[in-house]
């Protein structure tokens, strides 16, 4: 399959300043949870330099009978095309790609080391192992200014519930702007996070997504405590 068009059948923010948009699912529509996919406006109204094409992670999980991303709104003509667009309106994906995907040796877990709208592979990812119920031990540090601007933070709350192999760690670090109580890890993902909740530090396979700033101070961190680079794959989103 190389290029579809595809229907919008709901739009829904997810967090302030976050949207998620679900299409129809295509027949034969196969990817793996954590891939991607190139998204083109069909005839939009407006267009600026940056284009009529985006690259989304999908948040679906490939067991779902619909396909959806997530995507900070910033005030691009994409955006602004996308949020106003009326439900039944196409927009042309091609194939998912990409092997930002959980890897296969199940001795290894996973650490997701994850900054804002970096989430969105991981959703798929760990939606599709719980389903699945994959035997990896999954860690996800999940960090974000407020949990007002935490995607998908309710979620990952009761897939921790029902994955007895899935542990969730969210940390804030602007409390003193946020209106909600929080009593879960406040600061920045650090070393003496990662070891507070990892047993064994040089066995995890680490997976690292977010701003360019925020995967460089993971890497940074996993270089100190002595992970090889064959054990590190990261993304970074840059301009949402």
């Amino acid at each position: 399959m190389d290029k579809q068009l595809v229907r919008l059948l709901k739009k829904e923010d997810v967090a302030e300043g976050t949207m998620m948009f679900t299409f129809e699912k295509p027949e034969g529509f196969v990817f793996k949870a954590g891939q991607a996919i190139d998204m083109t406006l069909v005839s939009p109204e407006g267009t600026d330099a940056e284009g009529n094409i985006r690259t989304f992670s999908l948040v679906s999980a490939p067991f779902e009978d619909f396909i959806a991303v997530a995507t900070r709104m910033r005030d691009t003509a994409f955006k602004r095309t996308l949020k106003n667009m009326e439900l039944n309106s196409e927009v042309e994906i091609e194939s998912p790609f990409g092997s930002f995907t959980l890897h296969n040796d199940i001795s290894k877990p996973a650490v997701f080391l994850v900054g804002g709208i970096g989430i969105t592979p991981f959703f798929s990812i760990v939606k599709n192992a719980s389903h699945e119920k994959l035997p990896h031990k999954i860690y996800l540090f999940y960090s974000n200014r407020r949990p007002e601007d935490s995607a998908f933070l309710k979620q990952f709350e009761n897939l921790e519930k029902i994955n007895p192999n899935f542990k969730l760690i969210c940390t804030m670090s602007e409390m003193e702007k946020s209106k909600m109580q929080w009593s879960g890890e406040k600061g920045f993902i650090s070393k003496n996070m990662i070891e507070k909740y990892v047993p064994d530090l040089k066995s995890p396979i680490y997976y690292s997504a977010g701003p360019q700033q925020m995967v460089a101070a993971m890497r940074k961190i996993l270089s100190e405590i002595g992970v090889d680079d064959d054990f590190i794959r990261t993304e970074e989103f840059s301009g949402y």
